[in-house]
């Protein structure tokens, strides 16, 4: 009852002229950040944060942590229309979300993506409020052995998101751990596999590569059809940029369990809202009902992932607030924020500073709404960008995308890799080789080198810290239902068909 109380005085404060605007100006400035693609919240934190030196700190805060959290929601909107993930958490909901795009339902799509971005960012906000500091603690208990494992159970389960062919996706999966494996081994410090490429050294970038696949794949994709005129796409009413009764029930039970998923995988270090977007997909994508479906354009698909990584916005505030450990880098810029500020995060900052804490959290409720209502309004107008004849719209992605990959490192390598990319995704996408499991090892290979080191480094190479507590036996056994579930449920479905077959 006392956080209820603090979190009334943090309204008041919230809701005070200057930083009601500050949240505003925040939202408007991540959606459009995080609608373009190769930016996303570090760089709109990064840039923003000078603005803030002479500002209150509460205000500025509310501003940056508004800008961070909205970038969620605009990484969608780019995904579902072009095909080209605003962010890296918005390369999940571009698997479903253009599908649905191309089915002439970009308004399903995007009102499903506001809607689960809301609904998560709120749970998320709510479980900071009741339990930031439990939340944090709990984070702690996630050391790398207890990561490790846990990228391991994900990694386990790729093969729910191959397609149809599993030894497509296999040779997909191999691609992405190649790929990853690119650059200087941050262990012995040799490079691998950059031959005498300086641009290599560092590894490969990411969004060009995402860029790439999905976006420029897209537009040699509709440069080899035929030319369509705006009067033969799809004509979309008001109405078809709403969800109806039935498609809320669909995503609701999604947005409540992503929602408190995404907020534990938030407060873990390291962890972000990637890893848990990828996460809910593939969690979704082996108990939703309508699974089979996800992947081919399903609103399911598309609120998993935008559920998850809202509510991982919120739970990174957690450790960043109450044990000043910021949990990627957008946090990590924030965390400099405050210590500019003069402000040091900590169990006691929640006591020593309630007028700074609480107006921060009031105000994310205040700017999740605020974005919701941005997002929707400019439903109508996004729609309208698939009504734009190819003619037009080629040259437009195509500039998108050279200024998205440039702007990753001011790099013309990246523009090149990812004309690259966008050859080979085409390629793929002719040969249907699906791209998830590509991007979700590409991710998820570094992290769990880094983690695998780190935990021999402990123990000098015993392989029982791998075995250590409850969370540690947690992810083994779950990994081991994983890989073995699939042939149970065969064995169960053989028997249970033979009995009804007998009776």
């Amino acid at each position: 009852m006392e956080n209820i109380g603090l979190l009334m005085h943090g309204f008041t404060l919230a809701l005070s002229a200057s930083n009601l605007l500050a949240a505003l100006f925040g939202a408007i400035v991540g959606l459009i950040v995080g609608a373009m693609p190769g930016l996303g919240g570090i760089t709109g934190v990064s840039l923003l944060l000078p603005l803030t030196y002479s500002m209150n700190p509460t205000t500025a805060i509310i501003m940056l942590a508004s800008l961070y959290y909205s970038t969620m929601y605009g990484g969608s909107f780019s995904a579902i229309l072009l095909n080209i993930p605003g962010d890296s958490p918005a390369v999940m909901t571009a698997l479903d979300g253009n599908q649905l795009t191309r089915k002439g339902q970009p308004g399903k799509a995007l009102a499903a993506a506001n809607i689960s971005s809301f609904i998560g960012g709120t749970i998320g906000i709510i479980l900071l409020t009741i339990s930031g500091p439990i939340l944090a603690r709990f984070g702690l208990k996630f050391g790398s052995p207890e990561l490790a494992l846990l990228i391991i159970f994900a990694m386990t389960s790729i093969g729910w998101i191959l397609g149809d062919n599993p030894v497509k996706g296999l040779l997909a999966t191999g691609l992405g751990l190649m790929l990853a494996t690119v650059g200087v081994d941050q262990a012995v410090g040799l490079s691998r596999f950059s031959f005498g490429t300086i641009n290599l050294l560092s590894g490969i970038s990411f969004i060009p590569m995402v860029i790439g696949i999905f976006g420029f794949s897209q537009v040699i994709e509709m440069a080899m059809l035929p030319a369509r005129n705006s009067d033969e796409k799809v004509q979309i009413s008001r109405k078809d940029c709403y969800l109806s009764k039935s498609e809320m029930k669909r995503i609701l039970p999604i947005t409540l369990r992503q929602g408190i998923l995404g907020t534990f995988i938030g407060v873990m270090p390291g962890a972000g809202a990637t890893t848990s977007a990828f996460l809910s997909y593939i969690m979704e994508k082996r108990i939703n009902k309508n699974r089979d479906e996800m992947g081919k354009g399903c609103i399911e698909g598309v609120s998993a992932p935008e559920s998850s990584n809202n509510a991982a916005a919120a739970g990174a505030f957690a450790p960043l607030l109450t044990l000043g450990i910021p949990g990627g880098s957008t946090t990590a810029v924030l965390l400099g924020g405050l210590m500019m500020w003069g402000l040091r995060p900590g169990p006691t900052l929640f006591t020593d500073n309630p007028d700074f804490v609480w107006p921060l959290i009031a105000s994310m409720y205040l700017g999740n709404i605020i974005c919701l209502l941005i997002a929707f309004l400019c439903i109508p107008l996004l729609v309208k960008a698939i009504k734009v004849p190819n003619a037009i719209l080629i040259p437009v992605i195509t500039a998108i995308c050279v200024m998205g990959a440039y702007s990753t490192a001011n790099n013309m390598f990246d523009v090149y890799f990812m004309l690259g990319a966008g050859v080979a995704g085409y390629l793929m996408k002719v040969s249907q080789i699906p791209s998830a499991p590509l991007l979700l090892t590409f991710v998820l290979a570094p992290m769990l080198e880094k983690y695998v080191r780190q935990s021999f480094d402990m123990t000098r190479g015993d392989i029982s810290i791998f075995f250590r507590g409850g969370i540690c036996w947690f992810f083994i056994i779950m990994t081991i239902l994983m890989c073995t579930f699939p042939v149970l449920k065969s064995v169960w479905d053989k028997t249970k068909k033979s009995n009804s077959a007998a009776g």
